[in-house]
């Protein structure tokens, strides 16, 4: 009987496939990453190619390191990096440009002028997010008005458009399947969330021909059937959830009121509202956590562009670290009566801010600070923007459920940055509350699995799986009151420099 399940977690700056056993333990790994385009001030590119290739090698290496063959392969789970941009050719399935991934802000002028004109409040009520770059909606336009060709080629319905689980899914099958689910839908500013179909207003408010769309299924559906050749033998594709709503699941947040934060490249903090999408009072996003059986489940979201990034950027920018595990060791020796701000809007702020124009900066350097101090600010910038989310989001929930959230409401965590002690104790120490770290780090493959072995009939419902869920690690705060509201009020005195006129 066919076991294994495989989740393919393509992500921004690698792809990664990890082979589960039906108790859902991890069996082989394996990983690669691939280039970053930065073209222009804002950019950011990734050649489709790649993710597809380091895709394809890494599911055959995870099957390879098990000594598994096709036929050992239940189902299929596919999560991704989401709002990321692809648009190929039906015929070829060749990009026609390089895919515009979610953190690139070249239509920052575009949503301005759409917000000028009135436009917001719609978006809103339909999407349930906000004019920003970070979506998949104005960049799709953005293709098609630069290629030579494309909008006319896309309105003869010669060109595909899909987020990057739809892009892998249509190389998995051959070109045979053009679909997405509901999560990865909803990020794209072209979703109706409540009817939970393509919006015609908002196409035409954007300039997308809806011949470029793919089929919208639930998060666990028959997504087809892999290319024989790929893997010795046809695999059926049955689960596909963006990253964050396939970590929610992940680290089954199942129940309305429960709150996941994944610390990969960015950080995205959800909130399960139910079967209610709640409207947010404080820029939050309102989207699609999962949906099974044509239900959908919707959560409060807030999105921070730069997390890992920002010990990336210590080591591939600055040089002052050889591999990003080396940044918590060394922040360790960091001398506590500095204070050091990293504001890390490299490429803008998200939520709550929403600001695309602002750029990074450190604040309180001295002569006396050393890289030490440097790379507790990056770790220390996650929590303080994990902070400013949370926040937000208990007044949300409050208006909307007419119950205050507790402070200390347990966060789940899981990603790259969550196996730091040190990052994790002073997020709970920042956040005044219990900060829970699963034995299963790897939520976000372990959320597509899930959705793929549902679907395949080998795993439980939801809150079966739920009992399935192991802690590793509880953090809980020890910071003095007095001192992490002097540290709270330094960070927002930093952003607030950084973002007035």
């Amino acid at each position: 009987m066919s076991s294994y399940l495989l989740a393919i977690d393509q992500g921004t700056t690698s792809s990664r496939a990890i082979l589960f056993r039906p108790d859902t333990s991890p069996a082989a790994m394996a990983q690669q990453e691939f280039p970053q385009h930065f073209p222009a001030s804002g950019w950011v590119e990734h050649e489709a190619e790649d993710l597809w290739q380091t895709t394809l090698a890494t599911c055959r290496e995870a099957i390879a390191k098990a000594g598994a063959t096709a036929a050992d392969i239940a189902s299929i789970g596919i999560t991704n990096q989401r709002e990321t941009t692809v648009v190929w050719d039906r015929r070829t399935g060749t990009a026609i440009y390089r895919a515009i991934v979610w953190q690139d802000r070249r239509t920052a002028e575009l949503c301005a002028r759409l917000r000028a004109e009135g436009h917001e409040p719609l978006v809103s009520e339909r999407t349930g997010l906000i004019l920003d770059p970070y979506f998949s909606g104005t960049k799709i336009s953005w293709i098609l008005d630069h290629v030579p060709g494309a909008r006319a080629r896309a309105e003869r319905g010669e060109l595909a458009f899909g987020t990057v689980d739809s892009w892998i899914l249509w190389k998995l099958t051959g070109g045979e399947v053009h679909a997405t689910d509901a999560t990865n839908a909803a990020r794209t500013l072209l979703f109706n969330i409540r009817t939970g179909e393509w919006d015609e207003d908002m196409l035409a408010l954007l300039r997308v021909p809806r011949s470029i769309l793919p089929e919208v299924k639930d998060s666990a559906a028959a997504f087809g059937t892999t290319k024989p050749e790929f893997f010795g033998g046809a695999i059926a594709i049955g689960g596909m959830a963006g990253d964050q709503q396939a970590a929610t699941v992940g680290q089954a947040c199942f129940l309305p009121g429960m709150i996941k934060s994944t610390y990969g490249t960015g950080c995205f903090v959800l909130l399960n509202t139910g079967d209610t999408p709640v409207a947010s009072s404080n820029r939050l996003l309102t989207t699609i956590a999962y949906q099974l059986a044509g239900k959908r489940t919707y959560a409060l979201e807030g999105s921070i562009f730069v997390a890992g990034a920002a010990v990336q950027w210590l080591r591939d920018g600055l040089g002052i670290i050889g591999t990003s595990a080396e940044s918590e060791a060394l922040a360790e020796t960091a001398d506590p009566a500095q204070q050091i701000y990293l504001v890390p809007a490299f490429v803008g702020l998200g939520a709550p801010h929403w600001n695309p124009d602002v750029r990074g900066a450190l604040f309180g350097l001295t002569r006396a600070t050393t890289r030490a101090e440097f790379a507790l600010a990056a770790l220390e910038s996650v929590c303080y923007q994990t902070s400013d989310l949370l926040e937000a989001m208990r007044a949300d929930w409050k208006q909307a459920s007419g119950k205050a959230a507790a402070r200390a409401t347990v966060l789940r965590v899981d990603g790259g940055m969550a196996a730091s002690n040190l990052a994790m104790q002073r997020l709970s120490d920042l956040l005044a509350a219990p900060v829970d770290r699963p034995v299963v780090r790897e939520t976000t493959a372990l959320g597509a699995a899930y959705l793929a072995g549902f679907q395949a009939g080998i795993l439980p419902a939801p809150e079966r799986f739920a009992d399935s869920w192991r802690l590793d690690r509880r953090f809980m705060p020890s910071m003095a009151p007095e001192t992490r509201t002097t540290k709270l009020a330094g960070w927002q005195d930093a952003v607030r420099r950084l973002t007035m006129p």
